[in-house]
């Protein structure tokens, strides 16, 4: 099965994905937080030499961690989905038309919020007083109840909001679900194989 061929599957798995990824230009990455989005979004980008754009660091955030202003988020939006080659991850809903008309694949991390809250929780003791690499400048790492609120009703208040939109942007994005990093693990390594292979 070649590349046009897996460009119309709705959902594909992990060895279909490996495949349309090897030929992709442009790869969205979305899930819960703590669900290992931008660590894959990263190595991906690496394995593939696309540019990584981080929402939260290139899109939505100043330092110090003060919003940028609706305007100059969608502009910048804009210019970043109209390059040829990236890899981006991120989550809001209401962006996904100016982002998902544009991609090859769609890959949606969706473990177990109990597996995103600890995923959390490991990256807030690593990187506490600290900012993390994919957010801008002086946004030290944080951690409260309100975004621990997020992550426990993610499935129920976020999740819809994604299937909404993939249904109405995305018909034929082939879309990979990842239920745990020992998924996004066997990905990456399928892909390494894959461009060995020539």
């Amino acid at each position: 099965m070649n590349f046009n061929e897996l460009k119309y599957c709705r959902y594909a798995d992990i060895d279909q994905a490996a495949n349309i990824l090897k030929n992709a230009n442009r790869v969205l990455v979305f899930g819960n937080a703590g669900s290992g989005k931008s660590t894959l979004a990263r190595s991906l980008a690496i394995q593939l030499g696309m540019t990584y754009i981080s929402m939260d660091r290139d899109i939505f955030w100043l330092p110090g961690w003060h919003l940028r202003p609706r305007e100059e988020i969608v502009q910048r939006i804009k210019y970043a989905v109209a390059e040829p080659r990236w890899i981006m991850d991120g989550n809001s809903p209401g962006t996904l038309p100016l982002r998902l008309p544009r991609a090859d694949l769609v890959i949606w991390r969706r473990p177990s919020r109990y597996l995103s809250l600890w995923g959390v929780f490991r990256r807030w003791l690593y990187f506490h007083g600290k900012t993390r690499p994919e957010m801008a400048l002086d946004c030290q790492e944080r951690l409260d109840l309100k975004f621990l609120h997020y992550i426990w009703t993610f499935e129920r208040d976020e999740a819809p909001q994604f299937e909404a939109m993939l249904t109405e942007h995305a018909a034929q994005v082939p879309v990979l679900i990842l239920k745990s990093y020992r998924d996004g693990k066997r990905l990456t390594d399928l892909l390494c194989g894959i461009i060995k292979a020539g």
